[in-house]
């Protein structure tokens, strides 16, 4: 196994990821959950991840019993507040106790704020619910060794949190693989936390699966390059040359993807340059994207000021993949600043250099957007059914 220092500490560069565990009937695989994380230890993982939401709040429950045989000080274990979601109110003193509880153990080794993002950061920074002090005063107590935060959100978030908080974070974990690193801009979200010296931590490594299969072309030649290389494993070896990368998560739902994904880091391997602008033209195949190059000559006319190129590039991104976690900076934005508000005046198409139809994308946009569930609803849900749970 692969480790990476971390202060005084030795981490797996694999961590066992928990968002999706394998599942018999819609309801979490035990056994195999057990079978994986024996495993995993027995192969030299000791970073395991769950967080409130994983599994409808089950996640949490499923590691801290797979864990449980274990002795404390073998495993690292993390968890996240779900500051995220949108609610009426912040408990984060009624969240934590209760994760410690369902996860069985008097502290957890890492910590983390979850998904800070454009709509959210302002629940994190609010001093109402002095969330962030919360869990400050939490790991000065012993029952949170190291305090970090997640984030999908843009760069320009990553640098405004940073700037508030960044001597409190440890560490954080962002969206990081080779079909990201220019579609959601995570080359500069690297060059942002390697310039706070803030260690990375990976999330979504093969992109929820979508880069551990690929066509028959890109296959074959990734295959002529490396004939005994998983396609999964290409990710993972790209991962392991990015500064800055300490902790690699893979969110593994069968005990198959589990013994893939150790022999991959059993050593590292580095990609030479013709390998990985060879991933960089496989991740430009699998785009399909609008060619917007942000060159901002369509801003100038608008007169909604919308931010077009922003716009095009979460446009793109929700193409590839219509999530909701894709589409909730959209529902951060103010009602007069998001696709909807596009007037079609035709302005920014005269303008563009590449001769893209805004206005046509803006109304396919909008389409698009009407098939995603919202976050604020998916919230709500979440909110009401808990309510009913203590009832």
């Amino acid at each position: 196994m692969i480790y990476r220092d971390f202060q005084d500490k030795k981490l797996s560069l694999l961590g066992f990821g928990t968002m999706r565990l394998p599942l018999i009937d819609g309801v979490i695989d035990q056994e195999q959950v057990e079978k994986m994380t024996d495993y995993a230890i027995e192969h030299g993982i000791n970073y395991f991840d769950t967080a409130y939401p994983y599994h409808n709040g089950l996640s949490e429950v499923s590691i801290g019993k797979a864990l449980r045989k274990y002795p404390r000080d073998s495993f690292y274990l993390a968890d996240k507040y779900p500051g995220h979601q949108i609610a009426s109110t912040y408990d984060p003193k009624t969240i934590f106790e209760e994760q410690l509880k369902k996860c069985d153990v008097d502290y957890f080794d890492f910590y983390l704020l979850h998904n800070v993002c454009e709509n959210c950061i302002d629940v994190y920074k609010d001093p109402k619910w002095g969330i962030v002090d919360y869990f400050i005063e939490q790991k000065k107590l012993g029952k949170i060794k190291h305090l970090g935060f997640s984030s999908h959100g843009k760069p320009a978030l990553l640098e405004d949190f940073l700037n508030t908080y960044g001597e409190h974070m440890e560490f954080c974990q962002i969206q990081l693989n080779y079909l990201d690193w220019t579609l959601q801009n995570a080359k500069e979200k690297v060059e942002i936390l390697n310039k706070h010296n803030i260690p990375i931590w990976v999330m979504e490594p093969v992109r929820g699966g979508k880069l551990a299969s690929l066509n028959e072309a890109d296959t074959q030649k990734l295959k002529a390059m490396r004939p005994d290389e998983s396609i999964p494993a290409w990710g993972f070896r790209f991962l392991q040359g990015v500064k800055g990368v300490t902790m690699v998560l893979s969110g593994m739902s069968n005990f198959d993807q589990m013994v893939d994904n150790v022999k991959t880091f059993e050593g590292e391997k580095p990609l030479s340059e013709a390998e990985i602008n060879t991933l960089f033209q496989i991740a430009e195949g699998l785009k399909n994207a609008v060619p917007c190059t942000a060159c901002r000559y369509c801003t100038d006319g608008c007169p909604m000021g919308l931010d077009i190129p922003m716009l095009i590039s979460v446009y793109n991104d929700i193409k590839f993949a219509p999530t909701t976690i894709n589409a909730m900076i959209i529902e951060s934005l103010p009602e007069d600043k998001r696709p909807s508000a596009c007037v079609a005046c035709g302005a920014c198409k005269h303008a563009c250099p590449q001769g893209l139809d805004i206005p046509e994308i803006m109304k396919d946009f909008v389409r698009e957007l009407e098939k995603i569930p919202s976050w604020a609803a998916i919230c709500k849900e979440r909110e009401e059914a808990a309510k009913k749970n203590k009832k």
